[in-house]
């Protein structure tokens, strides 16, 4: 039996493409089979855009992974198993593979169910992360606003249709990073008014990207339908 190949999660950033590692790079460079999300509609995801800027994709084997969006186990169940062994084969044959996602791989990323599944499966198999600048750093930045000074807290918190829960995530950190916020901003601009915090907020959308928007008066987006790429940093 061949040696086998190895798993690689590479983060490639937020979506400046210039905002990725030397060893992501070196990595794209490096290993023979590219794995990546496949989005619906045909449309590119950040992190293929950003890998075909340094490598030949020509030269490489290039795998459009599908992940299923919906609730139904059964087929989740067997979507997820198609990718795991689809990835196994290569990995099996010896080659390293390399699955890039925008980003960090391990915060919030679909590689964190494949290397969970992988393990699982086929537990023999080496499964690496390496380090991504994501969203929140990349925020930070971009607004000039520094999210943890000396004793203060930070939290990163999926935003959801839930008033209780989202105003106790306000109430116990200094500063919240609200990802997918698109699609509960308005309940986010209530919960921020009944604060008296709608001044502590900004809202960025596709961070770093050259599709990036950034609204500091965040009162203006009720209402509004947002890009799915969206987070709400609030900084008491």
């Amino acid at each position: 039996m061949s040696k086998l190949g190895t798993l690689y999660g590479l983060g490639v950033g937020p979506g400046d493409p210039e905002l990725i590692t030397v060893k992501a790079f070196r990595l794209l460079r490096e290993c023979p089979v590219i794995a990546y999300p496949r989005k619906k509609r045909g449309a590119k995801s950040y992190a293929l855009a950003i890998t075909e800027l340094y490598v030949n994709t020509e030269q490489k084997e290039m795998m459009g992974l599908t992940f299923p969006m919906t609730r139904d186990r059964e087929a989740l169940e067997l979507q997820w198993t198609k990718t795991v062994e689809s990835v196994y084969g290569h990995l099996s044959e010896g080659k390293d593979v390399a699955f890039v996602t925008e980003g960090d791989p391990m915060i919030y990323s679909t590689y964190i169910h494949l290397m969970r599944l992988m393990n699982e499966r086929h537990p023999e198999v080496k499964a690496i992360s390496i380090p991504g600048i994501s969203s929140v750093n990349a925020s930070a930045s971009r607004l000039g606003l520094p999210m943890a000074d000396g004793d203060e807290q930070i939290a990163i918190v999926p935003a959801v249709e839930d008033y209780d829960k989202m105003r106790k995530a306000i109430e116990e950190h200094d500063c919240i990073v609200f990802i997918k916020v698109a699609k509960v901003i308005d309940l986010m601009l209530t919960v921020l008014r009944d604060l008296g915090l709608v001044e502590k907020a900004s809202v960025i959308t596709k961070v770093t990207s050259s599709e990036e928007e950034i609204w500091r008066n965040v009162a203006e987006l009720q209402g509004r339908e947002l890009e799915y790429l969206t987070l709400m940093v609030v900084r008491k």
